[in-house]
């Protein structure tokens, strides 16, 4: 198989496994932070579970694997059961991140591991053009750090129904909230077209490409205890 070929084959199977690895994390740790903040909602509609046909959205799927975009179904929630409400939404809303950069942080700590082990090393890359097994398991860790990270980051700006916009809502007014709910379908609009005209990308890829140094910054100890 020739390295295009393989990209595309690994495209398609790097977006399956957004489908029913990542997007499934995240909406699950939504489901777990309202459960744990009194609102027993999520549970109730069977979505504080890790199976992902629990969270798949077959039109957000199919997106997904034919366009850059998609999406899984909504975690219900009902703020009036939180303690506190505008506390339960902000941190329900921000469990789904977190739980993506916990994630990417774990593929790190493999990655630093797999790639300290000697018989590993000698098989890392493309041999006299031949694709090792080696290869494609660095690239399948590769993308659970880099998708976890972008999809926590992308997911945490402050624009409805993004989660950033939920966790914005803690610190701002109810005059603020009420302006953004009565606009929110121009500010959709503008932001998807913020989105599709791509000037979105270098910033946020600033911001991952950090995360991501930062996570092989505070990981760096393992080769080393590895004699790597």
């Amino acid at each position: 198989m020739d390295i295009e070929t393989l990209d595309k084959v690994l495209e398609i199977f790097t977006k399956i496994l957004v489908i029913f690895l990542i997007l499934p994390v995240h909406e699950y740790a939504h489901a777990w932070a309202a459960h744990k903040m009194g609102d027993d909602t999520a549970a109730y509609s069977g979505r504080l579970t890790l199976n992902p046909l629990a969270h798949i959205d077959i039109v957000g799927a199919l997106c997904l694997l034919l366009t850059p975009f998609g999406w899984a179904k909504p975690v219900p929630i009902n703020p009036l059961k939180f303690r506190k409400q505008r506390l339960g939404i902000a941190l329900t809303a921000a469990a789904g991140p977190i739980s993506n950069l916990v994630v990417s942080f774990i593929a790190t700590v493999i990655y630093r591991i797999v790639t300290s082990l000697p018989a590993f090393q000698s098989a890392l890359y493309i041999i006299n053009g031949e694709i090792t097994p080696a290869f494609i398991i660095l690239y399948i860790i590769q993308c659970f750090i880099t998708i976890n990270i972008g999809l926590a980051i992308f997911n945490l700006i402050p624009i409805p129904p993004l989660d950033g916009s939920k966790i914005l809502s803690y610190f701002t007014s109810a005059k603020f909230d009420r302006w953004v709910y009565e606009h929110q379908m121009i500010v959709n609009l503008v932001f998807l077209g913020v989105i599709l005209t791509g000037v979105l990308n270098k910033p946020l890829t600033f911001i991952a490409s950090h995360i991501v140094d930062f996570f092989f910054l505070i990981t760096g100890f393992i080769p080393k205890l590895m004699g790597a």
